[in-house]
C-alpha cells in the first residue's frame, strides 16, 4: 500500500511563513509553520530573515543596518 506523500518544508520556508503569519496576526499560520521544523531551526530561519530584511531596507534607505534595526524596534539612535 502506498504511503501518502508528506510535504517537507525547509527552515527558510517555515521562517517566511511564520513571520508573515505573525505580521498578519494569523494564529493558525503561526502554529502550522512552527510545526514544520524544530524550534531551533525556526529560530535560525527567523534570524536569517531578519538580517536579510534589515540589509535590504538599509540599502533601500541608504542607511546603516544598525540605524534601520533600531528604527524598526523604536529605539533611539545609537
Amino acid at each position: 500500500m502506498a504511503r501518502p506523500a508528506v510535504q517537507r518544508h525547509n527552515l527558510f520556508e517555515a521562517a517566511a511563513t511564520y513571520v508573515s503569519a505573525c505580521a498578519e496576526d494569523d494564529q493558525d499560520g503561526i502554529e502550522e509553520a512552527a510545526a514544520w521544523v524544530s524550534p531551533e531551526a525556526l529560530s535560525f530561519g527567523i534570524s536569517e530573515l531578519a538580517c536579510r530584511a534589515v540589509i535590504a531596507l538599509a540599502r533601500e534607505r541608504d542607511e546603516s543596518p544598525q540605524t534601520v534595526a533600531r528604527t524598526l524596534l523604536g529605539l533611539p539612535a545609537a
